[in-house]
Formats: C-alpha cells, sequence, structure tokens
C-alpha cells in the first residue's frame, strides 16, 4: 500500500480506494495491515493507500476517527464505507467487493 501524508490525502484521483489508518506501534495494525496487503492483491480495481495517523490529526478529527486500526472505503469521493473489526481476509475482501461494485448504490 502507498504511504499518503495529510496533505495527499484530500487530493486522491482514484474513484473507488481504501485508505488504511494506523499508528506504527499497534500490533492489531500490523496485523490488519497484512490482511489488507492480501486483499490488494484479489481487488485489483481497487487502489489501496494507508496513512499514519499521528501524523494526520486534522483528518482523523475531520473523519471522526475513533480508533485504530481503521479503514475508510471511498466510492465517487464519499465514505461508503468505515470499519474498524477487521475480522478475516475473506470478511475484508467480501465487504470490500461488495461496496466497491459498480452495482453498489452511494
Amino acid at each position: 500500500m502507498k504511504e499518503l501524508q495529510e496533505h495527499e490525502l484530500e487530493h486522491i484521483s482514484d474513484d473507488v480506494y481504501l485508505l488504511y489508518l494506523y499508528t506504527p506501534f499497534c500490533g492489531t495494525c500490523q496485523l490488519a495491515s497484512k490482511m489488507l496487503t492480501v486483499v490488494k492483491e484479489m481487488l485489483p480495481d481497487v487502489a489501496f493507500y494507508q496513512n499514519n495517523v499521528n501524523y494526520s490529526p486534522t483528518f482523523a478529527k475531520a473523519y471522526q476517527i475513533e480508533s485504530v486500526p481503521c479503514f475508510l472505503l471511498f466510492k465517487g469521493g464519499k465514505v461508503v464505507e468505515r470499519g474498524y473489526a477487521f475480522h478475516s481476509v475473506s470478511y475484508l475482501y467480501e465487504l470490500i467487493k461488495q461496496k466497491s461494485s459498480p452495482a453498489s448504490h452511494l
């Protein structure tokens, strides 16, 4: 996943993308990152980015990030899914696939 700085977060041009928010010393975040790396390979039409929220307080406040790990799935510039529980690779794959498909509504 490509690492983005706070000033880059509002300039993502992909129609469908997932933003993974983490902190480096969070053990659960490290596991979530590994899971998303697998899902990323399975969903080539979805762009995946990551951001260390320690350096993005304005973004975290604007999007009301309550804890990490967290993911925001954007479609057409809007958040269509927010998640804090990563459960499993299959859970993430099905959720992201469903929410990012052209047939799903905003």
